[in-house]
C-alpha cells in the first residue's frame, strides 16, 4: 500500500504508527503524520464530537489558553488591523479577545460559520488554534490561509506538535477522532522554507508564519 502526503502530495509515505482505533502514516517530504484515509470520521460524526466541547466567552482558563497565540501575535501588529479567525468553532472567543485591542476579526469556520464570502479577502494577520490538526486535506486550508494572507501578514498556528514515534504512542493527542493532521517542527519549517515565509515560535505550540513585504 502507498499513500500521498496530503499535505505536499509526496508518495511512498510510511507506516508510523498503529492503535486500536486508528492506523497512521508519515510523509517522508515534510514529515506529516496522518491518518489512513478509511480513518476519517463523516461530517456528522465529526460535527457531534465538536457540539461537546464547551469553549464559552465566560470560561477565563480557555481565554488563558488562548492568550498564548493572542500575545505575541498582538505585540506584533500595527494599530487597527483587519484580522480572520479561522476555524473559530461556535464560541469565536479568541476574535473577542483580539478586537478588545482594536482591531477586527472575521470568522469562519465549516461547521459554525460558515460564511464562504470573508474566505475572498486578504487580511493583516490569520488565526488558526487548534483547528489544523482536523484538515483532512491540509494542502488546501494551507494554501488558502497563505493566499489571503497580505504581504506583511502574520498568520498564527496553534497545535500541539510531534516530537517522535515513542512519545506518539502514548500521546493523547492523537486520542481525539477529529484530529487526522499531525505537525512537527520539521513540517512547519519545511512549509515555511517552501513558501518564502518567516517563521518563528512562541512557546511549545505557538508558531508565527510572516508573508514578507512587497520589494
Amino acid at each position: 500500500m502507498s499513500l500521498n502526503c496530503p499535505l505536499c502530495n509526496t508518495p511512498n509515505a510510511t507506516e508510523y504508527h498503529q492503535d486500536k482505533k486508528r492506523q497512521y502514516w508519515q510523509c517522508q517530504q515534510c514529515a506529516l503524520v496522518f491518518v489512513a484515509p478509511e480513518c476519517i470520521l463523516s461530517h456528522s460524526d465529526e460535527k457531534a464530537i465538536y457540539d461537546t466541547h464547551e469553549n464559552s466567552f465566560a470560561d477565563e482558563g480557555y481565554q488563558r489558553f488562548l492568550s498564548r497565540a493572542a500575545e505575541p501575535l498582538l505585540t506584533r501588529l500595527k494599530p487597527a488591523c483587519k484580522g480572520l479567525d479561522f476555524g473559530c468553532g461556535p464560541a469565536p472567543v479568541l476574535a473577542k479577545m483580539i478586537e478588545s485591542h482594536g482591531h477586527q476579526v472575521a470568522l469562519y469556520d465549516i461547521y459554525y460559520q460558515a460564511n464562504t464570502d470573508v474566505l475572498a479577502h486578504q487580511y493583516d494577520f490569520i488565526t488558526c488554534t487548534e483547528a489544523i490538526e482536523h484538515f483532512v486535506t491540509p494542502a488546501k486550508e494551507w494554501q488558502l490561509l497563505t493566499d489571503m494572507l497580505r504581504p506583511g501578514g502574520i498568520l498564527v498556528i496553534m497545535t500541539k506538535l510531534v516530537i517522535n514515534v515513542e512519545r506518539f504512542a502514548n500521546w493523547h493527542y492523537k486520542n481525539d477522532m477529529t484530529h487526522v493532521s499531525f505537525f512537527s517542527r520539521i513540517t512547519f519549517e519545511y512549509l515555511a522554507k517552501r513558501d518564502g515565509l518567516s517563521l518563528e515560535y512562541s512557546g511549545d505550540d505557538v508558531m508565527l508564519f510572516k508573508k514578507p513585504e512587497l520589494s
